[in-house]
């Protein structure tokens, strides 16, 4: 007989939930059998997917570093961040910059349970939710009115969300609106699915193949050009190395994601507000 999986309340384990996905993906526990068979069936199509996602979580560390120890970011929104795992934003800025603030925003219930008990006694991090496809409800939330001022730079970090945004729901002009809101001299950092088109037919057979599981399975899921991506910067100053495969922006001697199949369709960058 096969165990019967428990959740908390209002979360149905059936449904398969993108940030357990990647929970999966990183080793993590929070995740559930409909989870593990969506993660399954994208390792087929990618099977250094686990490496992707490190790699994602290794550029986050990098941004970080960057922002709060050579740029003097002291304040950090972090949209889409997904279950807890090993080197939260806090974690990483409050060990740069002690007392670096930090509002992590998502929209799953598993992701808030967790958030909210692992930062129960810290009141310089918040976790609310929220949906980016309304940026009102996250830069308008009162808590992080409270938590964050809008007069001084903020780190902006939109990591592997807007690949999850329907063409539909125009992620461009949802990214704008957030840009609007904050102060000069301010960063956005985005991680995103790419697909390279002709310049690379075996890279973009793969980013086609794993667009049709995700959209299958989860709903979700766009694998966009270099100048889509590129669009979501409009009106910014991109730092160097500028748009590029996540393990080469800015690597450091201790990374060891290395990703192969995936190399060239999860690219990032980072940007600073003039």
């Amino acid at each position: 007989m096969s165990e019967v999986e428990t959740a908390p309340k209002g979360i149905d384990p059936s449904k398969p939930s993108i940030s357990r996905v990647y929970d999966y993906m990183l080793g993590g526990k929070d995740n559930f059998a409909s989870d593990r068979a969506v993660a399954r069936m994208a390792l087929e199509v990618a099977p250094d997917a686990p490496e992707s996602a490190a790699a994602n979580r290794e550029f986050l560390a990098r941004v970080i570093h960057h922002l709060a120890g050579e740029c003097g970011v002291r304040q950090f929104i972090d949209i889409g961040s997904g279950l807890p795992t090993r080197g939260n934003v806090h974690e990483i800025a409050q060990l740069v910059a002690p007392g670096a603030r930090v509002v992590y925003v998502d929209n799953d219930p598993i992701v808030l349970v967790h958030g909210r008990a692992l930062l129960a006694t810290d009141d310089s991090t918040l976790v609310i939710n929220a949906d980016l496809r309304r940026p009102a409800s996250i830069v308008d939330h009162p808590g992080v009115r409270e938590l964050i001022d809008f007069d001084q730079p903020i780190g902006l970090l939109m990591l592997a969300i807007l690949h999850h945004i329907k063409d539909e729901e125009d992620p461009a002009g949802l990214t704008k609106a957030l840009k609007d809101t904050l102060p000069s001299g301010s960063y956005l950092a985005i991680s995103h699915f790419h697909n390279p088109g002709e310049a690379r037919p075996e890279d973009s057979a793969q980013a086609l193949a794993a667009e049709k599981l995700f959209n299958e399975h989860l709903g979700t899921g766009r694998w966009r050009t270099r100048e889509e991506i590129l669009a979501y910067f409009d009106g910014m100053e991109l730092l160097a190395p500028g748009l590029v495969p996540i393990p080469d922006w800015r690597p450091r001697d201790d990374d060891w994601a290395r990703p192969g199949i995936t190399y060239h369709t999860f690219v990032g960058a980072v940007a600073r507000k003039p």
